[in-house]
C-alpha cells in the first residue's frame, strides 16, 4: 500500500473528533459501504453516510478520538482507537476498532467494531 496508514487513520479519526461531515465523508470512495453497531445491514456510497453522520454528529455529545494502533493488511489495514466521550471525557469511554479497506487512496470499505469501557 502506498499511503501512510499511521498518518491517514490519525487524520481520520481527527476528522471524526471534529464531526466535520464533508471533510470525513472525503476519505470515502463514492460507492463506500459502512458498518458500524448501529448500521448493521450497512450503508451504501458517500450520500448515505453524510447523511447518517449528520445525524450522528447532532445527535451525540463531544468525542474525541485517539488512534492506538494500526496493522496493515492486504487492501487496506485495521485500526484499533479509543474515544472520550462528552466534554473531557466526562461521559465514557469507547475502545473500538475499524477494518478499512482501501482503493485509489480512499475508503472503499469500513467495519466499525465498538464497546464500551467500565469505569473503575
Amino acid at each position: 500500500m502506498s499511503i501512510d496508514i499511521e498518518k491517514f487513520n490519525a487524520d481520520w479519526l481527527d476528522a471524526w473528533t471534529s464531526k466535520d461531515v464533508d471533510r470525513l465523508v472525503a476519505f470515502y470512495a463514492p460507492d463506500t459501504v459502512y458498518k458500524d453497531p448501529q448500521t448493521a445491514a450497512g450503508l451504501n456510497g458517500r450520500d448515505a453516510l453524510s447523511t447518517y453522520l449528520t445525524g450522528l454528529f447532532g445527535a451525540t455529545p463531544p468525542m474525541t478520538y485517539t488512534p492506538d494502533e494500526t496493522w496493515p493488511i492486504p487492501g487496506g489495514y485495521c485500526g484499533r482507537w479509543y474515544c472520550k466521550v462528552g466534554k473531557d471525557g466526562t461521559d465514557g469511554l469507547l475502545r473500538g476498532f475499524d477494518l478499512v479497506i482501501i482503493e485509489q487512496g480512499l475508503i472503499k470499505l469500513n467495519e466499525v467494531y465498538v464497546h464500551e469501557i467500565p469505569e473503575g
